[in-house]
């Protein structure tokens, strides 16, 4: 294995022990056996670097939360509760690369390229939800799909932010998830 790959590995298991706003170099760098030149050499700096582990992570994540959603029946309003308790159930395996990705976001107000690749994170993760919806079986009428898309991954953030505050409290079953899903059902559109 090269330094390349020794360095996101590395950044990779700092995202989940030090965290996004935590890392030094000097960490990547103990953490990989490599030195403080291959970091400049591969990536640039270390917040390409981090960002770059930081992407491949989200990309994991995604594609879990995808596979959780991808059921062989009808998408209807059990798939749907039954995939958001997936994706809360494994909150706890990602605690540390989630707290990574919320301290990425704040520091992104203030790192043009890192606002950029968490942006591009969402609109990939917009672009997969919206297709694995396209390709269920429900029926949404005028909807677009990439609307369902983004509410089903504000409701997902939501889930991570209340869950991460407060994992005992914050994690609905599946009696909560289903009344708020018939709720949203059976609502009317405003005039």
């Amino acid at each position: 294995m090269g330094h390349r790959e020794l360095l996101l590995d590395a950044a990779r298991r700092c995202l989940e022990t030090k965290g996004y706003a935590h890392t030094t170099a000097r960490d990547l760098v103990a953490e990989s056996g490599t030195n403080l030149a291959s970091i400049g050499y591969h990536f640039g700096s270390k917040e390409a670097l981090l960002q770059l582990a930081l992407e491949q992570a989200q990309a994991d994540y995604t594609a879990k939360i995808l596979e959780a959603s991808s059921r062989p029946d009808k998408l209807t309003l059990r798939t749907v509760r039954d995939t958001w308790t997936a994706v809360a159930d494994g909150f706890g395996e990602h605690r540390p690369l989630n707290v990574s990705f919320l301290e990425a976001l704040v520091q992104a107000e203030r790192s043009p390229d890192l606002l950029e690749s968490l942006a591009q994170t969402y609109r990939d993760l917009r672009l997969a939800v919206a297709e694995s919806i396209r390709n269920s079986d429900l029926d949404l009428g005028d909807t677009p799909v990439d609307v369902l898309a983004s509410f089903m991954i504000a409701v997902c953030d939501g889930l991570l932010i209340q869950w991460l505050l407060d994992p005992t409290e914050a994690a609905p079953g599946d009696a909560v998830f289903d009344a708020a899903l018939r709720l949203f059902a059976n609502a009317r559109p405003s005039a």
